[in-house]
């Protein structure tokens, strides 16, 4: 009777002693599975990678955009604005004009409104047909003033412009032309791109205002 007493207060100090150590033990386990979970890597606009914190610093200023980088786990910085030059204007001229059944003067810039597709930026339901019609009625207003054209808009992906629904008439990027030249990224909102005689252009990434269009025209209309 003494060695079962004994027993018994052997597995009971047992019970007191294995309950805490495997209760600490399942803890540090989820901390740990959560920690290593989080593998993501973050790229500065050279492809340095750079730590969470400093990433969100340069986002913030809103100087440049963030993307998916070359793995679904990688996040990258970039530059919202690029200058470049297309070798054949009068190719692209050609496909824009199949697509929108008009044709394009030759000695003026192409400005090009591009949407990529929905997204989190551009699906907003507080916009209404007027604010929208404001807008675009101003931006056009100015555009014709600056370099007597207008814009053309131009879709990668359909779904969403149904709020623009007879306000503005968008086509379907021709031959994913406009994408392989000057978007190669899905970028937030919508993008623009304004095209010199000579095929020198600028193209703007992400959410955009009037002015920074008119500006761009500006440069490429000299």
């Amino acid at each position: 009777m003494f060695v079962g007493l004994m027993f018994y207060n052997v597995l009971n100090y047992m019970r007191k002693i294995l309950l805490p150590l495997t209760f600490g033990i399942l803890i540090c386990s989820c901390s740990s599975s959560k920690i290593g979970n989080d593998t993501t890597k973050y790229f500065d606009e050279n492809n340095l990678e750079i730590n969470k914190s400093t990433f969100a610093r340069i986002r913030s200023t809103n100087k440049l955009l963030d993307i998916r980088g070359d793995s679904a786990n990688h996040k990258k910085l970039i530059l919202r604005e690029k200058l470049g030059k297309i070798t054949n204007r009068p190719l692209l001229e050609s496909l824009l004009e199949k697509e929108i059944n008009q044709e394009i003067d030759s000695t003026k810039p192409i400005v090009i409104i591009y949407y990529p597709g929905k997204d989190p930026c551009n699906s907003s339901t507080s916009t209404t047909k007027e604010a929208i019609q404001f807008w675009h009625g101003q931006l056009e207003e100015g555009i014709n003033k600056i370099a007597k054209t207008k814009p053309i808009y131009i879709y990668k992906e359909k779904e969403g412009l149904e709020k623009y629904d007879g306000v503005i008439t968008w086509y379907k990027d021709p031959e994913q032309t406009i994408e392989r030249l000057f978007f190669e990224h899905h970028y937030p909102c919508s993008s623009y791109v304004v095209l010199s005689k000579d095929g020198n252009y600028i193209s703007y990434f992400g959410e955009f205002g009037k002015e920074q269009v008119w500006e761009a025209i500006q440069i490429m209309n000299k």
